[in-house]
């Protein structure tokens, strides 16, 4: 018995031990420059000139060992952790080592800083005025601007020539991330990161709460995909993940719906999508109405979710145009089923394809809300799955720039599914970072979303295929047992 102990705490220090290996490449970065301003080493793992053959084989061997031990933990968790509370502790120290990577793969938390900046300390309105307008307009008058790692870091990143495309709720956390950097983009991006850590243990809870089992906690809490993610590349996701979980907890364990309201409505003020799990909570609140009830309840919470969802934009709108960044965001392509579309179909109009889909997806939905609200026997855990598909749905066919960070989205709901389905939705996100290494190989450009996406889909489909026929083995050997009795 001790010695089953000590090899499955052994599994603990592996993982911490594969987790402090993944950011020594970052450390030796910080120790060599003494800062990650003007940091420009997007998509080299090892943050030098090695081969990019070099990065992406170092990448995918403590990727695959850091998966590898995750998975083992989850196995014997029972064994490993006593209760709630030692996961969180555990889970606070693995996060903490992430900390010190720097985000290799993706710059936004340098725009995100910058936006913040401009907002908290310039006094200027990002949805109307960019970095580098206001830099290139102001850096003669106001020599301090140079001065600025964060401004100047923000000037130099891909998106320093657009104004916020995300909802004023995420404005408002950048803005204080960007007053509290004092300037100093070391200083910000350890504040952000710090943030995003505790957010990523409060989730941990939250989860924990609305299930009453730590294995979600710990499925969640150590996955890799979230980690690397969440925490190294401190996506604004993580908050989405937050206020959703919210959201359901004040409805299902508080039974506040007007709470719920209000943080749903703060995911929304995020990242727009959220808005498509308003009527699925609405709906499971009043399930025990009679449908006329549910319809006018959805009307009367709906409006409560409206007015805070605008509170926040009566901060920086102007007029309609601070809508604007929805329409950037679609307008862009990476990643996703556009991509090789786009490379192998150019006769394609995109533009109209993602319209039409985005038409018919609207279509379904608001048939299936009309269904639920004259459905009997609801249960929270269908609504879910519902709910999910059309997650997925949105995901993969409607968004021409898909980014393995959303993801995340799944991580509020994905407990409510089948046990198949748990592990599926789980290493979707993990597949998505082993799918990444195509742009280590390669550098990044949207031509290499077309291998990201075959990789990336090819895997899913496989790792779907492989587990239901295990699960369907399980069964088979179990109905053979029973049926000898």
């Amino acid at each position: 018995m001790k010695k089953t102990i000590q090899k499955e705490n052994l599994l603990k220090i592996l993982y911490i031990i594969a987790s402090i290996i993944f950011v020594i490449p970052s450390i030796i970065y910080i120790i060599q420059n003494k800062t990650v301003y003007k940091f420009d080493k997007w998509f080299e793992f090892l943050l030098n000139d090695s081969a990019r053959e070099t990065q992406t084989i170092a990448y995918l061997m403590i990727l695959v060992v850091i998966t590898v031990i995750y998975i083992l933990i989850i196995k014997y968790r029972n064994k490993i952790f006593k209760d709630i509370k030692s996961v969180l502790k555990y889970t606070s120290i693995v996060g903490f080592i992430y900390i010190l990577s720097i985000p290799f793969t993706c710059s936004d938390v340098f725009y995100y800083m910058g936006v913040g900046r401009i907002d908290s300390t310039y006094n200027q309105n990002p949805y109307y005025t960019t970095i580098r307008q206001y830099v290139d307009e102001n850096q003669n008058s106001k020599p301090e601007i140079i001065n600025d790692s964060v401004m100047m870091e923000g000037y130099m990143n891909d998106w320093g020539n657009s104004t916020v495309v995300y909802g004023p709720v995420w404005q408002l956390i950048c803005k204080f991330v960007g007053l509290l950097s004092f300037g100093n983009v070391d200083i910000g991006l350890f504040v952000f990161k710090i943030i995003n850590l505790l957010v990523h243990i409060i989730n941990c809870w939250l989860i924990y709460k609305l299930t009453g089992k730590k294995i979600f906690a710990l499925i969640y809490g150590l996955n890799p995909f979230v980690l690397i993610e969440g925490i190294m590349c401190v996506h604004n996701d993580m908050f989405v993940v937050l206020f959703t979980l919210f959201a359901l907890y004040f409805m299902k364990n508080k039974k506040k719906l007007w709470v719920s309201m209000i943080f749903l409505a703060l995911a929304t003020g995020i990242k727009y999508f959220s808005i498509l799990l308003l009527p699925f909570i609405i709906i499971y609140y009043f399930r025990k109405e009679k449908p006329i009830n549910r319809f006018l309840k959805c009307i009367n919470y709906g409006i409560i979710f409206i007015i805070a969802l605008l509170v926040p934009y009566l901060i920086y709108a102007k007029d309609l145009s601070i809508l604007s960044g929805m329409i950037t965001q679609q307008g862009k392509m990476a990643k996703s089923i556009y991509i090789p579309i786009l490379q192998y179909f150019p006769s394609i109009s995109i533009n109209s394809l993602s319209t039409l889909l985005l038409k018919i997806f609207a279509i379904i939905y608001l048939f299936t809300v009309i269904i639920l609200l004259v459905k009997k026997n609801i249960t929270l855990r269908n609504l879910m799955q519902k709910y999910t598909v059309f997650l997925l749905i949105f995901l993969f066919s409607l968004i021409t720039q898909f980014q393995p960070w959303y993801l995340m989205w799944l991580m509020p709901i994905f407990m409510w599914q089948n046990s198949n389905n748990v592990k599926v939705l789980v290493l979707m996100g993990i597949i998505s970072e082993f799918a990444n290494a195509v742009f280590l190989l390669n550098g990044e450009g949207y031509v290499f979303g077309t291998p990201f996406i075959l990789i990336m889909y090819t895997a899913i489909l496989g790792s779907a295929l492989t587990i239901e026929k295990l699960a369907n083995k399980r069964k088979i050997k179990a109905f053979k047992v029973n049926m000898s009795k």
